[in-house]
C-alpha cells in the first residue's frame, strides 16, 4: 500500500526513526543519567527519586543478580508490583544486567501466576508482600528459586517507610499471611548489592528485553517477545511523534500500571529519554484519592484509558485542579469515547489524543496527530516507519474504505510468541505483517478507523454489528456512566444486542435508553436486552471485558 499517510504527518514528524541510535535500553539508560543526573525521574507517595540516585539504585539490583544470586546473562526476572519507586529500579537494574523482565500482574490468581512462570521459566522475582501469599502456594511448583519481597512503604524513606508499613500490615491489615522460605528482603539485597559493581554485559537489539504476557482474555497467556530494538524502536517512535509539542520539563502522570505495555513504553521509558519525571501512582481505582494527588503537581502529560479518563471528568474535584500547564493527553488501549473526549476538552482545553497499539507491537502502531484540536474518530495514522494494511482472510489487501482486518508491520513488532511457533505463524505472516484481530478500515488521507475486535462482533440476521457503536451512542446519554454491547443467542435473528448499563442517573429506566438508541441506531442495532450493574467487569487496567458478559448464563 502506499504510505499516503506521510502526506498528513504534523510538521516536524520524520517518516522514519532511528533505531540504531540506541544498542539496548541499557544505552539509553546510561546517556539520559548523565544528561539530566540531578532532574527528579520519579514520584510517588510525595518521594522523588532522581536520574542519579536511580542510576545508583538500579546498578546495586542488578549488581545483587549477577554476584549475589549468580544469575546468567538472559535469565528471567519476574515483577510483580504496582506502580512503586521499587518498579524502576529492579526493571533498569535487570535491563541493564542483561536479564529479561517477566511482567506480572498483582492481582494474579495462583493459576495465572504459576502458569506465567512456568511459560517463561523465571529463576526469580520481586514481589510486594500484599500479594506474596498468592505466590506461596504456588512458588514450588515452578523454576523460581529466589524470592525478593518487598512492603509498599519501602523506598520512601524514614519516617514514611515505617508509618506506611505499618497501617498497610496492621491497620488496613492489606497483607495476607504468607510464608516462603529463604525469601529476601529487596532493601537488604539492595544493600548487599551496593557493595558489588555491576559488571558490564553485552547486550544488543536481538536480546529480549521483556516476556510480556497477553492473550489471557482469549485464551493461554502467550509471552510476546519484545527485543531491545523493538522497545527502543517504539519509543524512538513516540518520541518522533510528539517531540515537535514538547516542553522544556515534561511531568507526566502515571496512572496506569507500569507492568503494561502502554505505561510502560510511553510513559516509563519514552519519557525517561528526554528527562521528564513521571508521578507515579500506585492505586488509580481510588479516583478521589487520585485527583488529590495529582492535584499537587501543574502536570504537563497524562495517559489513561477511556474508562480512566470517564471516572475523572465524573469527579467535579477533577475541573478544580490546576491544569494551566496540560497540553498532551493520550488516550489508548481501549476506544476513547466521543462523549468522554469532548467532556474532556471542555474541562481542560486540551484534546484527548488517541492512539491504537497491542502488546505485540510493543505497543504503539498508529497515534492521532497531537496538534488536532478536536476528536475525530480515528485511531490516526501509522506512526514513523511503520506500515498498515487493510487485509480480507485470505490475506489479500482490500481497497481504501473498505473494513478488513488491520494488519501492521513495523520494527516495533515482535518477533513471536515465547516458545510458541504455531501461534507465531498464525498471527505474523510470511511477509512481516502481524495480524491484529481487529476490523477496521482507511480513509483517503491514511487514518484508520478501529470498526471493531473480529471475535466481537454481533450478527444480527445477517448484519454486521459492532460493540463500540453502540457503546458510542450510549455514552451520548447523560445518564449513562459505562456500558458494554455483546451478542447473545436470539431464536428469530440468530443474534440480539444486549447491553449492561451502570448508571449516573439513578432515574435512568430501560424505556429512556430504548427511546434513545432508536433515535440514534438503525433498528437491528438497537438493544434487545438491558442489565443494570453496578460496575462492570474490567481488566488490570480499565478495559472492560466483554468475554465476561458475554458468557454469563443468560
Amino acid at each position: 500500500m502506499e504510505k499516503i499517510w506521510l502526506k498528513h504527518y504534523p510538521a516536524g514528524v520524520p517518516a522514519e526513526i532511528d533505531v540504531d541510535e540506541f544498542r539496548s535500553i541499557g544505552d539509553l539508560f546510561d546517556r539520559s543519567v548523565r544528561q539530566y543526573g540531578p532532574r527528579k525521574a520519579y514520584i510517588n507517595m510525595d518521594k522523588a527519586i532522581t536520574y542519579a540516585e536511580l542510576d545508583r539504585l538500579s546498578a546495586a539490583f542488578g549488581a545483587y543478580c549477577q554476584s549475589v544470586l549468580k544469575l546468567p546473562k538472559g535469565a528471567r526476572i519476574a515483577l510483580m508490583m504496582p506502580n512503586l519507586l521499587q518498579y524502576p529500579v529492579c526493571l533498569y537494574g535487570a535491563l541493564r544486567a542483561g536479564y529479561t523482565v517477566v511482567n506480572c500482574n498483582p492481582l494474579y490468581t495462583e493459576r495465572e501466576l504459576e502458569h506465567q512462570l512456568k511459560d517463561s521459566g523465571a529463576e526469580a522475582i520481586v514481589i510486594v508482600e500484599n500479594f506474596a501469599h498468592v505466590l506461596a502456594k504456588i512458588v514450588a511448583r515452578t523454576p523460581v528459586k529466589h524470592v525478593l519481597v518487598t512492603q509498599l512503604g519501602d523506598m520512601l524513606g524514614f519516617p514514611k517507610r515505617l508509618i506506611v508499613n505499618l497501617v498497610v500490615r496492621h491497620v488496613k491489615k492489606m497483607v495476607p499471611a504468607w510464608s516462603i522460605a529463604a525469601a529476601i528482603d529487596l532493601r537488604d539485597a539492595l544493600a548487599a548489592g551496593g557493595r558489588h559493581a555491576l559488571r558490564p554485559v553485552e547486550v544488543g537489539h536481538d536480546d529480549i528485553a521483556f516476556l510480556q504476557y497477553t492473550g489471557g482474555t482469549t485464551g493461554v497467556s502467550k509471552g510476546a517477545m519484545l527485543t531491545h530494538r523493538n522497545i527502543i524502536a517504539n519509543l524512538q517512535q513516540a518520541h518522533a511523534w510528539i517531540k515537535p509539542f514538547l516542553r522544556e520539563e515534561e511531568i507526566i502522570i502515571t496512572a496506569l500500571p507500569l507492568y503494561h505495555i502502554f505505561a510502560l513504553t510511553a510513559n516509563c521509558l519514552t519519557f525517561f529519554k528526554i528527562g521528564a519525571t513521571n508521578v507515579l501512582i500506585t492505586n488509580p481505582r481510588d479516583i478521589p484519592g487520585f485527583i488529590k494527588e495529582i492535584g499537587k503537581y501543574r502536570f504537563t502529560t497524562i495517559t489513561g484509558v477511556n474508562t480512566l479518563f470517564n471516572a475523572m471528568i465524573n469527579n467535579p474535584d477533577f475541573a478544580r485542579i490546576d491544569l494551566s500547564r496540560l497540553h498532551l493527553t493520550l488516550g489508548g488501549g481501549m476506544a476513547v469515547q466521543r462523549a468522554v473526549a469532548e467532556r474532556w476538552k471542555q474541562i481542560t482545553g486540551t484534546a484527548l489524543i488517541e492512539a491504537y497499539g497491542l502488546t505485540e507491537t510493543s505497543p504503539a502502531a498508529t497515534m492521532n496527530p497531537v496538534d488536532i484540536i478536536e476528536y475525530n474518530g480515528t485511531i490516526g495514522l501509522p506512526i514513523s516507519s511503520t506500515e498498515v494494511a487493510i487485509r480480507d482472510d485470505a490475506g489479500n489487501d482490500l481497497p481504501l474504505g473498505e473494513s478488513g482486518e488491520l494488519c501492521v508491520r513495523g520494527p516495533q513488532v515482535m518477533t513471536g510468541y515465547w516458545n510458541r511457533p504455531e501461534e507465531t505463524a498464525k498471527v505474523i505472516m510470511p511477509d512481516g505483517f502481524l495480524r491484529t484481530g481487529d476490523i477496521a478500515l482507511m480513509d483517503s488521507s491514511g487514518y484508520v478507523k478501529i470498526v471493531d475486535r473480529k471475535k466481537d462482533m454481533i450478527l444480527v440476521s445477517g448484519f454486521n454489528v459492532y460493540p463500540n457503536e453502540v457503546e458510542d451512542v450510549l455514552a451520548m446519554h447523560p445518564g449513562v456512566l459505562e456500558s458494554a454491547a455483546v451478542g447473545v443467542p436470539d431464536p428469530k435473528t440468530g443474534e440480539a444486542v444486549k447491553i449492561y448499563v451502570v448508571k449516573k442517573d439513578p432515574a435512568l429506566t430501560e424505556a429512556a435508553l430504548l427511546e434513545h438508541c432508536r433515535a440514534n441506531l438503525t433498528a437491528y442495532k438497537v438493544p434487545r436486552q438491558i442489565a443494570f450493574r453496578n460496575e462492570l467487569p474490567k481488566t488490570n487496567v480499565g478495559k472492560i471485558l466483554r468475554r465476561e458478559l458475554r458468557d454469563e448464563k443468560l
